[in-house]
């Protein structure tokens, strides 16, 4: 890793109605609206997708981190986030944010060392970690079926 701080810049272009572009130097153009429940189209990331988005590419990318210095083999990981924006103290925000990561391993990997590095994945996301919203961790861990 690169000395911090680390700055990043986004730019977002978009008329007075319809669709938006975000755009970062040296990154293909993503096409952003409102998602259906706020009367968007609902066929384009939403900033409520891209935050979910962002929390489990951050999870997958911190377990990697952790799993090579654990050197711990993983052959994939599979992961669905989950979030629920909801009406709280007069503030409508994500109230609940869970991952479901099922990470599958070589034959003969201990479960409990990649549980080990799933939870400090968990705790050491740099997105999950600057959000007030709770992020939950919910793995599966399963040994590879390729035969030997």
């Amino acid at each position: 890793m690169k000395p911090l701080p680390h700055d990043y810049e986004v730019t977002l272009t978009g008329a007075s109605a319809g669709y938006a572009t975000v755009s970062a130097a040296g990154l293909p153009d993503l096409t952003t609206a409102p998602p259906a429940e706020y009367e968007g189209p609902g066929d384009a990331w939403s900033p409520e997708h891209l935050l979910l988005a962002a929390v489990n590419a951050c999870f997958l990318f911190t377990f990697r981190a952790v799993a090579k210095a654990s050197h711990l083999e993983f052959v994939e990981v599979q992961a669905d986030a989950a979030g629920r924006v909801d009406r709280t103290g007069g503030v409508t925000r994500f109230t609940d944010i869970v991952v479901r990561p099922t990470v599958t391993t070589p034959s003969g990997v201990d479960a409990a060392a990649v549980q080990r590095a799933i939870d400090k994945a968990a705790s050491r996301c740099l997105v999950s970690s600057s959000l007030t919203t709770p992020v939950r961790v919910e793995a599966t861990i399963r040994g590879s079926a390729a035969a030997a």
